[in-house]
């Protein structure tokens, strides 16, 4: 890794990992990640959204920002949720080019280039998929099958013409985004369904690009309970479009 020299107070690119209860992954995602950057860009800072761990994660994400000065660690008390950790990091962020991605690294780091390559190239969002026929994916098959319906309700429901809503593995135009930002209200999992429903209806620029993808043995998603509560967030959010477009009201 290089010296404090290279990391100036112009960022180009903002990397953001939302960690609850990541401290055996944390070190190393944050290693890696700064090994694939360094390729990529000579202006960046990572942002540890650390949401309230029991397990040390807070720990490990400090003594990470003491180690290098390119990292940030943000410590809620209190469990915000990943959408809300989210928010709160990309506000605080200041890069030019914001990207997120999850600690467990499932999405291969070869794609990190695209993400950033795309906002450069003039696009509001980019966002990995895993419901594209180049993808590469190892998961279940009840994931597989869950993961398929789900996204088939949004786009049926909400006119998304997106694929995959769900991977964590994003990019975003500073400004756009962080107006965006405001009207979204999801605090947890539907965060990045709503971003990407409400930008699409905007008109944002969309990208979206298959990638290599493998799921771990463990994830702190329920299958049973999460996909029920999301599936009830897409109806809530249909009910608040229709009616604010019904209504004239602001949604």
């Amino acid at each position: 890794m290089k010296t404090e020299e290279k990391y100036k107070d112009k960022v180009e690119v903002s990397i953001v990992f939302p960690a609850y209860n990541e401290a055996d992954k944390l070190e190393q995602a944050v290693e890696r990640t700064t090994d694939a950057l360094e390729k990529i860009t000579p202006s960046f800072e990572i942002v540890i959204a650390e949401d309230g761990s029991a397990d040390g994660t807070d720990k490990v994400a400090s003594e990470l920002s003491r180690k290098y000065p390119f990292v940030k660690h943000i410590h809620s008390e209190k469990r915000l949720g990943r959408g809300n950790a989210l928010k709160n990091a990309f506000q605080r962020s200041i890069g030019e080019i914001l990207v997120y991605m999850d600690v467990d690294l499932a999405t291969d780091m070869r794609h990190l280039s695209t993400l950033v390559k795309s906002i450069r190239e003039g696009y509001d969002i980019a966002t990995g998929s895993r419901m594209l026929p180049e993808s590469r994916v190892e998961r279940s098959s009840s994931r597989r099958i869950t993961s398929k319906s789900y996204n088939l309700l949004v786009r049926v429901l909400l006119g998304s013409k997106i694929r995959d809503h769900q991977c964590g593995f994003k990019s975003f135009k500073r400004e756009p985004f962080l107006q965006l930002l405001e009207e979204v209200t999801s605090s947890h999992w539907f965060w990045d369904t709503e971003l990407l429903v409400r930008a699409s209806r905007k008109g944002h620029k969309i990208k979206e690009f298959p990638v290599d993808w493998k799921g771990g043995s463990k994830t702190k998603v329920n299958l049973v309970k999460d996909s029920l509560g999301m599936m009830s967030q897409v109806l809530k959010l249909w009910w608040k479009l229709k009616t604010a477009s019904l209504f004239g009201q602001k949604s």
